[in-house]
């Protein structure tokens, strides 16, 4: 099953939960911080809005 490795946003007050939320001041900088994590942790990312993208680890072995 996959996970949600982290989530990137430009707006605080909508991610709330167990993944690491890494907040950026703008969208060019939402676009640049998330590519650099989609390949540093070997996840894919998705855009869920525009201001908010997150990182899925599909990689996780079942325990």
């Amino acid at each position: 099953m996959a996970r949600i490795a982290a989530i990137v946003t430009t707006r605080k007050d909508e991610a709330a939960g167990g993944a690491p939320i890494i907040h950026v001041a703008d969208r060019e900088r939402l676009k640049s911080v998330s590519n650099l994590l989609e390949k540093a942790l070997d996840c894919a990312a998705h855009q869920i809005h525009e201001d908010m993208i997150i990182l899925v680890d599909r990689h996780q072995k079942n325990r």
